[in-house]
Protein backbone atom coordinates (compact mmCIF):
# COMPACT_ATOMS: atom_id res chain seq x y z
CA UNK A 1 0.00 0.00 0.00
CA UNK A 2 1.31 3.39 -0.98
CA UNK A 3 3.02 5.17 1.89
CA UNK A 4 3.06 2.10 4.19
CA UNK A 5 6.25 0.36 5.34
CA UNK A 6 6.11 -3.37 6.10
CA UNK A 7 8.82 -5.05 8.23
CA UNK A 8 9.05 -8.80 9.02
CA UNK A 9 11.12 -9.81 12.10
CA UNK A 10 12.09 -13.48 12.12
CA UNK A 11 11.98 -15.74 15.19
CA UNK A 12 15.75 -15.41 15.77
CA UNK A 13 15.80 -11.65 15.24
CA UNK A 14 15.09 -8.42 17.00
CA UNK A 15 14.61 -5.07 15.33
CA UNK A 16 15.84 -1.70 16.52
CA UNK A 17 13.03 0.69 15.56
CA UNK A 18 14.23 4.27 15.10
CA UNK A 19 11.81 7.12 14.47
CA UNK A 20 13.43 10.31 13.30
CA UNK A 21 16.74 8.61 14.28
CA UNK A 22 15.61 8.15 17.87
CA UNK A 23 14.92 4.82 19.59
CA UNK A 24 11.17 4.19 19.50
CA UNK A 25 10.90 0.47 20.21
CA UNK A 26 12.58 -2.91 19.97
CA UNK A 27 10.61 -5.08 17.57
CA UNK A 28 9.99 -8.71 18.44
CA UNK A 29 9.22 -11.51 15.88
CA UNK A 30 6.25 -10.75 13.65
CA UNK A 31 5.00 -8.38 10.91
CA UNK A 32 5.11 -4.66 11.58
CA UNK A 33 3.57 -1.87 9.44
CA UNK A 34 3.77 1.91 9.55
CA UNK A 35 2.40 4.69 7.47
CA UNK A 36 5.62 6.34 6.47
CA UNK A 37 5.29 8.59 3.44
CA UNK A 38 8.24 10.66 4.56
CA UNK A 39 10.49 7.70 5.35
CA UNK A 40 10.87 8.69 8.99
CA UNK A 41 10.90 5.10 10.28
CA UNK A 42 14.05 2.93 10.23
CA UNK A 43 14.53 -0.66 11.44
CA UNK A 44 17.92 -2.27 12.12
CA UNK A 45 17.82 -6.07 12.37
CA UNK A 46 20.00 -8.11 14.76
CA UNK A 47 20.52 -11.89 14.87
CA UNK A 48 20.01 -13.17 18.41
CA UNK A 49 22.36 -16.09 17.89
CA UNK A 50 25.08 -13.46 18.09
CA UNK A 51 24.60 -12.44 21.70
CA UNK A 52 26.83 -9.35 21.70
CA UNK A 53 25.09 -6.09 20.88
CA UNK A 54 27.18 -3.27 19.50
CA UNK A 55 26.02 0.06 18.11
CA UNK A 56 27.71 3.39 17.37
CA UNK A 57 25.15 5.14 19.61
CA UNK A 58 25.40 2.56 22.40
CA UNK A 59 25.80 5.10 25.24
CA UNK A 60 22.79 7.10 24.02
CA UNK A 61 20.61 4.05 23.45
CA UNK A 62 21.29 2.69 26.95
CA UNK A 63 19.95 5.92 28.47
CA UNK A 64 16.95 6.27 26.16
CA UNK A 65 14.49 3.98 27.99
CA UNK A 66 15.80 2.09 31.04
CA UNK A 67 12.82 -0.26 31.21
CA UNK A 68 13.04 -1.14 27.51
CA UNK A 69 16.79 -1.74 27.73
CA UNK A 70 16.44 -3.93 30.84
CA UNK A 71 13.75 -6.05 29.16
CA UNK A 72 15.77 -6.81 26.05
CA UNK A 73 19.43 -6.45 27.07
CA UNK A 74 21.84 -7.62 29.74
CA UNK A 75 24.48 -5.02 30.52
CA UNK A 76 27.74 -6.25 32.04
CA UNK A 77 30.29 -3.83 33.47
CA UNK A 78 33.57 -4.53 35.29
CA UNK A 79 35.18 -2.16 37.78
CA UNK A 80 38.76 -0.90 37.78
CA UNK A 81 39.81 -3.93 39.86
CA UNK A 82 37.47 -6.54 38.46
CA UNK A 83 37.62 -9.19 35.75
CA UNK A 84 34.51 -10.67 34.20
CA UNK A 85 34.17 -14.26 33.02
CA UNK A 86 31.42 -14.53 30.38
CA UNK A 87 29.61 -17.87 30.09
CA UNK A 88 27.31 -18.57 27.16
CA UNK A 89 24.92 -21.46 27.61
CA UNK A 90 27.05 -22.65 30.53
CA UNK A 91 30.40 -22.57 28.69
CA UNK A 92 33.18 -20.07 29.26
CA UNK A 93 33.33 -17.85 26.18
CA UNK A 94 35.17 -14.64 26.97
CA UNK A 95 37.05 -12.62 29.57
CA UNK A 96 36.29 -8.96 30.18
CA UNK A 97 39.21 -6.81 31.32
CA UNK A 98 38.76 -4.23 34.11
CA UNK A 99 36.73 -1.10 33.30
CA UNK A 100 34.92 -2.79 30.42
CA UNK A 101 31.26 -2.79 29.40
CA UNK A 102 29.48 -5.33 27.21
CA UNK A 103 25.80 -5.50 26.20
CA UNK A 104 24.15 -8.83 25.36
CA UNK A 105 20.72 -9.65 23.94
CA UNK A 106 18.32 -11.54 26.14
CA UNK A 107 17.39 -14.45 23.90
CA UNK A 108 18.26 -18.03 22.98
CA UNK A 109 21.87 -17.60 24.16
CA UNK A 110 21.95 -17.62 27.95
CA UNK A 111 24.65 -15.25 29.13
CA UNK A 112 26.06 -15.40 32.65
CA UNK A 113 28.85 -13.28 34.10
CA UNK A 114 31.18 -14.10 36.97
CA UNK A 115 32.93 -11.07 38.46
CA UNK A 116 36.33 -11.61 40.13
CA UNK A 117 37.96 -9.03 42.37
CA UNK A 118 41.71 -8.82 41.57
CA UNK A 119 42.60 -6.03 43.97
CA UNK A 120 44.71 -8.31 46.14
CA UNK A 121 44.06 -11.85 44.90
CA UNK A 122 45.33 -11.91 41.33
CA UNK A 123 45.95 -15.66 41.18
CA UNK A 124 43.43 -17.75 39.29
CA UNK A 125 41.76 -20.56 41.18
CA UNK A 126 42.65 -24.11 40.24
CA UNK A 127 39.37 -24.49 38.32
CA UNK A 128 39.83 -21.24 36.40
CA UNK A 129 43.49 -21.99 35.70
CA UNK A 130 42.54 -25.33 34.17
CA UNK A 131 40.15 -23.52 31.79
CA UNK A 132 42.21 -20.46 30.92
CA UNK A 133 45.81 -21.70 30.99
CA UNK A 134 45.09 -24.10 28.13
CA UNK A 135 42.05 -22.50 26.43
CA UNK A 136 40.24 -23.61 23.31
CA UNK A 137 41.14 -22.00 20.02
CA UNK A 138 38.05 -19.76 20.07
CA UNK A 139 38.78 -18.56 23.60
CA UNK A 140 42.53 -18.18 23.18
CA UNK A 141 42.18 -15.27 20.74
CA UNK A 142 40.35 -13.29 23.44
CA UNK A 143 43.00 -13.89 26.13
CA UNK A 144 46.07 -12.37 24.50
CA UNK A 145 48.03 -10.51 27.17
CA UNK A 146 45.44 -11.19 29.89
CA UNK A 147 47.02 -14.13 31.75
CA UNK A 148 50.51 -15.12 32.85
CA UNK A 149 50.83 -18.89 33.13
CA UNK A 150 53.61 -20.94 34.69
CA UNK A 151 54.04 -24.71 34.90
CA UNK A 152 56.45 -25.65 37.70
CA UNK A 153 57.90 -29.13 37.28
CA UNK A 154 58.65 -31.65 40.03
CA UNK A 155 61.80 -30.91 42.04
CA UNK A 156 61.51 -27.25 41.06
CA UNK A 157 60.29 -24.17 42.89
CA UNK A 158 58.69 -21.09 41.35
CA UNK A 159 59.41 -17.50 42.38
CA UNK A 160 56.50 -15.14 41.76
CA UNK A 161 57.51 -11.54 41.03
CA UNK A 162 54.88 -8.80 40.81
CA UNK A 163 56.03 -5.38 39.59
CA UNK A 164 59.61 -6.52 40.22
CA UNK A 165 58.98 -7.58 43.82
CA UNK A 166 59.35 -11.17 45.01
CA UNK A 167 55.93 -11.99 46.46
CA UNK A 168 55.96 -15.71 47.22
CA UNK A 169 57.16 -19.13 46.13
CA UNK A 170 55.14 -21.53 44.00
CA UNK A 171 55.06 -25.33 44.47
CA UNK A 172 55.13 -27.72 41.49
CA UNK A 173 52.01 -27.59 39.34
CA UNK A 174 50.10 -25.28 37.01
CA UNK A 175 49.70 -21.63 38.06
CA UNK A 176 47.99 -18.70 36.35
CA UNK A 177 47.77 -15.00 37.24
CA UNK A 178 45.87 -11.98 35.95
CA UNK A 179 48.19 -9.47 34.33
CA UNK A 180 45.83 -6.49 34.52
CA UNK A 181 47.24 -3.43 36.33
CA UNK A 182 50.50 -5.23 37.15
CA UNK A 183 53.56 -6.90 35.66
CA UNK A 184 53.76 -10.59 36.59
CA UNK A 185 56.80 -12.81 36.13
CA UNK A 186 57.57 -16.35 37.30
CA UNK A 187 61.08 -17.78 37.62
CA UNK A 188 61.56 -21.55 38.00
CA UNK A 189 64.43 -22.78 40.17
CA UNK A 190 65.83 -26.32 39.88
CA UNK A 191 66.27 -27.87 43.34
CA UNK A 192 68.00 -31.05 42.13
CA UNK A 193 71.71 -31.76 42.39
CA UNK A 194 73.73 -29.99 39.72
CA UNK A 195 77.32 -30.34 38.53
CA UNK A 196 79.86 -27.60 37.99
CA UNK A 197 83.19 -27.93 36.22
CA UNK A 198 86.15 -25.65 37.02
CA UNK A 199 88.51 -26.45 34.15
CA UNK A 200 91.89 -25.31 32.85
CA UNK A 201 93.20 -23.56 35.98
CA UNK A 202 96.92 -22.73 35.72
CA UNK A 203 98.26 -22.44 39.29
CA UNK A 204 101.75 -22.23 40.86
CA UNK A 205 102.54 -24.48 43.81
CA UNK A 206 104.48 -23.31 46.84
CA UNK A 207 107.72 -24.57 45.24
CA UNK A 208 106.97 -22.65 41.98
CA UNK A 209 105.80 -25.59 39.86
CA UNK A 210 103.12 -24.65 37.33
CA UNK A 211 100.14 -27.01 37.31
CA UNK A 212 96.98 -27.15 35.23
CA UNK A 213 94.11 -28.60 37.27
CA UNK A 214 90.46 -29.47 36.62
CA UNK A 215 87.92 -29.56 39.44
CA UNK A 216 84.42 -31.03 39.53
CA UNK A 217 81.75 -30.10 42.10
CA UNK A 218 78.18 -31.19 42.88
CA UNK A 219 75.84 -28.69 44.51
CA UNK A 220 72.19 -27.75 44.94
CA UNK A 221 70.13 -24.66 45.71
CA UNK A 222 68.90 -25.00 49.30
CA UNK A 223 67.18 -21.60 49.65
CA UNK A 224 66.06 -20.11 46.28
CA UNK A 225 64.74 -16.92 47.89
CA UNK A 226 68.06 -16.17 49.58
CA UNK A 227 70.05 -17.03 46.46
CA UNK A 228 67.99 -14.64 44.34
CA UNK A 229 68.09 -11.88 46.95
CA UNK A 230 71.83 -12.03 47.64
CA UNK A 231 73.44 -13.42 44.48
CA UNK A 232 73.11 -12.24 40.92
CA UNK A 233 74.05 -15.67 39.58
CA UNK A 234 74.40 -18.56 42.03
CA UNK A 235 76.28 -20.84 39.64
CA UNK A 236 78.79 -18.14 38.72
CA UNK A 237 79.34 -17.23 42.37
CA UNK A 238 80.06 -20.88 43.22
CA UNK A 239 82.43 -21.15 40.24
CA UNK A 240 84.46 -18.14 41.43
CA UNK A 241 84.50 -19.42 45.02
CA UNK A 242 85.82 -22.83 43.98
CA UNK A 243 88.38 -21.18 41.74
CA UNK A 244 89.71 -19.01 44.57
CA UNK A 245 89.67 -21.93 47.01
CA UNK A 246 91.62 -24.10 44.56
CA UNK A 247 94.26 -21.42 44.03
CA UNK A 248 94.63 -20.78 47.74
CA UNK A 249 94.97 -24.49 48.55
CA UNK A 250 97.48 -25.34 45.81
CA UNK A 251 99.51 -22.17 46.32
CA UNK A 252 100.14 -23.09 49.98
CA UNK A 253 101.50 -26.60 49.26
CA UNK A 254 104.49 -28.12 47.50
CA UNK A 255 104.18 -30.48 44.55
CA UNK A 256 105.19 -33.52 46.60
CA UNK A 257 102.48 -32.79 49.18
CA UNK A 258 99.84 -32.28 46.50
CA UNK A 259 100.68 -35.49 44.69
CA UNK A 260 100.98 -37.42 47.93
CA UNK A 261 97.54 -36.66 49.40
CA UNK A 262 94.87 -35.71 46.87
CA UNK A 263 92.03 -36.32 49.34
CA UNK A 264 93.42 -33.68 51.68
CA UNK A 265 93.40 -31.20 48.80
CA UNK A 266 89.71 -31.97 48.08
CA UNK A 267 88.83 -31.45 51.74
CA UNK A 268 90.61 -28.11 51.87
CA UNK A 269 88.79 -26.77 48.81
CA UNK A 270 85.45 -28.09 50.17
CA UNK A 271 85.99 -26.40 53.56
CA UNK A 272 86.86 -23.09 51.92
CA UNK A 273 83.87 -23.11 49.54
CA UNK A 274 81.26 -24.24 52.09
CA UNK A 275 82.14 -21.41 54.44
CA UNK A 276 81.60 -18.88 51.64
CA UNK A 277 78.42 -20.19 49.96
CA UNK A 278 76.29 -21.65 52.77
CA UNK A 279 75.17 -18.25 54.13
CA UNK A 280 73.82 -17.41 50.66
CA UNK A 281 71.52 -20.43 50.28
CA UNK A 282 73.79 -22.84 48.37
CA UNK A 283 74.76 -26.34 49.54
CA UNK A 284 77.93 -28.05 48.32
CA UNK A 285 77.65 -31.84 48.20
CA UNK A 286 81.04 -33.00 46.88
CA UNK A 287 84.25 -31.56 45.46
CA UNK A 288 86.83 -33.60 43.57
CA UNK A 289 90.08 -32.85 41.77
CA UNK A 290 89.76 -34.55 38.39
CA UNK A 291 93.10 -33.89 36.67
CA UNK A 292 96.53 -32.57 37.61
CA UNK A 293 98.48 -31.80 34.43
CA UNK A 294 102.24 -31.19 34.75
CA UNK A 295 104.46 -29.32 32.25
CA UNK A 296 106.37 -31.53 29.80
CA UNK A 297 109.82 -31.09 31.41
CA UNK A 298 108.38 -31.74 34.86
CA UNK A 299 106.82 -34.97 33.60
CA UNK A 300 110.23 -36.14 32.33
CA UNK A 301 111.86 -35.35 35.67
CA UNK A 302 109.18 -37.20 37.62
CA UNK A 303 109.42 -40.16 35.25
CA UNK A 304 113.17 -40.31 35.84
CA UNK A 305 112.65 -40.17 39.59
CA UNK A 306 110.09 -42.96 39.46
CA UNK A 307 112.35 -45.01 37.18
CA UNK A 308 115.31 -44.58 39.56
CA UNK A 309 113.15 -45.60 42.51
CA UNK A 310 112.02 -48.75 40.70
CA UNK A 311 115.60 -49.64 39.70
CA UNK A 312 116.73 -49.22 43.30
CA UNK A 313 113.87 -51.40 44.51
CA UNK A 314 114.78 -54.06 41.94
CA UNK A 315 118.43 -54.04 43.07
CA UNK A 316 117.39 -54.45 46.70
CA UNK A 317 115.20 -57.40 45.79
CA UNK A 318 117.99 -58.96 43.72
CA UNK A 319 120.54 -58.63 46.54
CA UNK A 320 118.04 -60.07 48.99
CA UNK A 321 117.49 -63.12 46.77
CA UNK A 322 121.22 -63.64 46.21
CA UNK A 323 121.83 -63.51 49.97
CA UNK A 324 119.06 -66.03 50.58
CA UNK A 325 120.51 -68.37 47.90
CA UNK A 326 124.03 -68.15 49.36
CA UNK A 327 122.70 -68.84 52.84
CA UNK A 328 120.88 -71.92 51.50
CA UNK A 329 124.08 -73.24 49.87
CA UNK A 330 125.98 -72.74 53.10
CA UNK A 331 123.40 -74.71 55.03
CA UNK A 332 123.53 -77.53 52.46
CA UNK A 333 127.35 -77.72 52.70
CA UNK A 334 127.18 -77.98 56.47
CA UNK A 335 124.72 -80.87 56.23
CA UNK A 336 127.00 -82.73 53.76
CA UNK A 337 129.97 -82.22 56.03
CA UNK A 338 128.11 -83.77 58.92
CA UNK A 339 126.53 -86.63 56.90
CA UNK A 340 128.81 -88.56 54.43
CA UNK A 341 125.87 -90.54 53.05
CA UNK A 342 124.15 -87.28 51.98
CA UNK A 343 127.38 -86.23 50.31
CA UNK A 344 127.49 -89.49 48.41
CA UNK A 345 123.90 -88.99 47.20
CA UNK A 346 124.88 -85.59 45.85
CA UNK A 347 127.81 -87.23 44.05
CA UNK A 348 125.44 -89.71 42.40
CA UNK A 349 123.10 -86.87 41.32
CA UNK A 350 126.04 -85.11 39.72
CA UNK A 351 127.11 -88.36 38.02
CA UNK A 352 123.59 -88.80 36.62
CA UNK A 353 123.68 -85.34 35.09
CA UNK A 354 127.13 -85.95 33.60
CA UNK A 355 126.08 -89.31 32.09
CA UNK A 356 123.13 -87.66 30.38
CA UNK A 357 125.48 -85.34 28.50
CA UNK A 358 128.24 -87.94 27.64
CA UNK A 359 127.83 -90.04 24.52
CA UNK A 360 130.29 -92.82 25.62
CA UNK A 361 131.78 -93.54 29.01
CA UNK A 362 134.63 -96.07 29.61
CA UNK A 363 134.68 -97.41 33.12
CA UNK A 364 137.66 -99.11 34.80
CA UNK A 365 137.39 -100.96 38.04
CA UNK A 366 133.80 -102.05 37.74
CA UNK A 367 131.01 -100.49 39.71
CA UNK A 368 133.43 -99.35 42.39
CA UNK A 369 135.36 -97.42 39.78
CA UNK A 370 132.18 -95.76 38.59
CA UNK A 371 131.22 -94.82 42.09
CA UNK A 372 134.62 -93.81 43.38
CA UNK A 373 136.72 -92.61 40.47
CA UNK A 374 134.33 -90.99 37.92
CA UNK A 375 133.40 -88.19 40.25
CA UNK A 376 135.67 -87.48 43.15
CA UNK A 377 135.24 -84.66 45.65
CA UNK A 378 138.21 -84.02 47.82
CA UNK A 379 137.27 -82.51 51.08
CA UNK A 380 139.61 -79.93 52.59
CA UNK A 381 141.95 -81.20 55.25
CA UNK A 382 140.76 -80.68 58.79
Amino acid sequence: MLGYKRIVIAQNERGLHLYDRQLAAILEPGIHRWLDPLNRHEVQRYDLTVAEFDHPWLDVLLKADAGLIARHFQVVETGERQVGLIYKNGRLDNVLPPATRRVYWRGPVEVRVELIDITTDYALSRAHAALLARPSASLAKNLTGFIQTAEIEDNHLGLLLVDGELVRTLPPGLHAFWRFNRAVKVEAVDLRLQTLEVSGQDILTKDKVSLRVNLSAVYRIADPVKVRAELGNGGEYLYRTLQFGLRQTIGARTLDVLLGDKDELDRSVWDYAVEKIRPHGLELETVGLKDVILPGEMKDILNQVVQAEKVAQANVIRRREETAATRSLLNTAKLMEENPLLLRLKELEALEKVVDKVERLTVFGGLDGVLRDTVRIDLPAQ
